[in-house]
């Protein structure tokens, strides 16, 4: 009997996981964009945060909202992006389907209304965590030749970068985003290697990792950094010693290295 109680509460979970995570973050079943407006009326620059979480959860507080309240505390309207995902069930269960290109026209739709609702604004950056890293530079590469959908900066913080290079792929991000079929696909996985499709016109980058980082290797920034050398990209790389990963806006998760990075970036943005 208790066996048959443990396997109807695993089914149970199961549903519920997958009634809460399976698709878009939204209760609507569609992403959602929250706003963050600094008082005032700001300085004239956004920034819309993409939470990490592998591509299958958001880390809505440490790597949103945490991160968009410090924003609009030095004047930057600062806007969090809950962007499609593969879902709780999708990680508990090894079941990953293809969410690519879901996300990346996620942050586009983002980025057209944020264009819409401030006819004034200035600068219009992007700024990622982990997969929202890989995100982010991914709206910042592959925004064609619309100049609606082109950020004018993007920061990507310990950033997943490569699908292609078996060394250090993250790869529960790229099952995630590219199906459990994608991620066995070469070509597929090499179109969204971002080291690989860096053009000379990328937007300014600010990059940053730790190099004891547990979860994402940090050559994944040592890749991306070394390409945008290579294509002559203006760019700022920081790579603490310690600190490891998911820190994100939070004190209580930074370290002695980690708890200066804002500071880097509001001086790094300040000097564009």
């Amino acid at each position: 009997m208790r066996k048959l109680w443990v396997l109807l509460g695993a089914v149970l979970l199961s549903v519920v996981l997958f009634a809460k995570g399976n698709s878009l973050p939204g209760r609507d079943g569609r992403a959602t964009l929250e706003a963050f407006l600094p008082e005032g009326g700001g300085n004239g620059t956004a920034v819309i945060v993409c939470p990490g979480g592998s591509y299958f959860w958001l880390d809505e507080k440490t790597e949103g909202v945490d991160v968009a309240q410090w924003l609009a505390s030095q004047g930057i309207a600062a806007y969090v992006l809950r962007y499609r995902t593969s879902g709780w069930f999708a990680f508990f269960h090894h079941c990953a389907y293809q969410t690519y290109p879901g996300s990346l026209q996620d942050l586009q739709a983002a980025m057209r209304a944020v264009r819409a609702s401030r006819p004034g604004l200035e600068r219009l950056g992007l700024m990622g965590f982990s997969a929202g890293g890989h995100l982010v530079m991914s709206g910042a590469l592959f925004s064609g030749a619309d100049a609606a959908l082109r950020p004018d900066f993007v920061a990507p913080v310990y950033p997943v970068v490569t699908f292609s290079d078996g060394r250090y792929v993250h790869k529960r991000s790229r099952r995630a985003l590219l199906g459990d079929r994608g991620a066995r696909n070469p070509a597929l996985c090499d179109s969204l290697s971002l080291e690989r499709h860096i053009p000379a016109d990328c937007p300014p980058v600010f990059l940053l990792n730790c190099g004891d980082d547990p979860v994402v290797d940090w050559h994944n920034s040592a890749l991306l950094d070394s390409a945008l050398t290579v294509s002559g990209v203006p760019h700022t790389y920081i790579k603490y010693k310690t600190g490891g990963h998911g820190f994100g806006a939070t004190a209580s998760k930074q370290n002695e290295e980690t708890r200066h990075w804002q500071t880097r970036f509001l001086e790094w943005l300040n000097a564009l």
